[in-house]
């Protein structure tokens, strides 16, 4: 069967950088294009950043735009998240997510698979 795991997640100081994996097994890799998701808290999960089948096109939320950057290496079955400059406001748990198709995607309705999350906290 599909499974995502994340790891990478963990405790960072303000300002400081983290670096999400996501190991995709399952399915073929590039048929997917991958996103990840985040949800604080008593607050509905949102989109950070998504990335099509080859890497090439990348979509990132405005609240991330210039400090996190979005990657994939499809010989490895793997999407990253490189988050840097982290502010506490970016603590979360952290998903992953599969979406059948090309192009990267926002919404979360169109995702097919998710991983378990993996927890990030920004102390100030």
């Amino acid at each position: 069967q599909v499974q995502l795991v994340e790891s990478g997640g963990g405790l960072v100081q303000a300002g400081g950088s983290l670096r999400l994996s996501c190991a995709a097994s399952g399915l073929t890799f590039s048929d997917y294009s991958m996103g990840w998701f985040r949800q604080a808290p008593g607050k509905e999960r949102e989109f950070v950043a998504a990335t099509s089948w080859s890497g090439r096109r990348t979509i990132n939320a405005d609240s991330v735009k210039g400090r996190f950057t979005i990657s994939r290496d499809n010989a490895k079955n793997t999407v990253y998240l490189q988050m840097n400059r982290l502010k506490p406001e970016d603590t979360a748990v952290y998903y992953c997510a599969a979406r059948r198709g090309s192009w990267p995607s926002a919404d979360n309705s169109e995702y097919d698979y998710w991983g378990q999350g993996t927890q990030v906290t920004v102390s100030s």
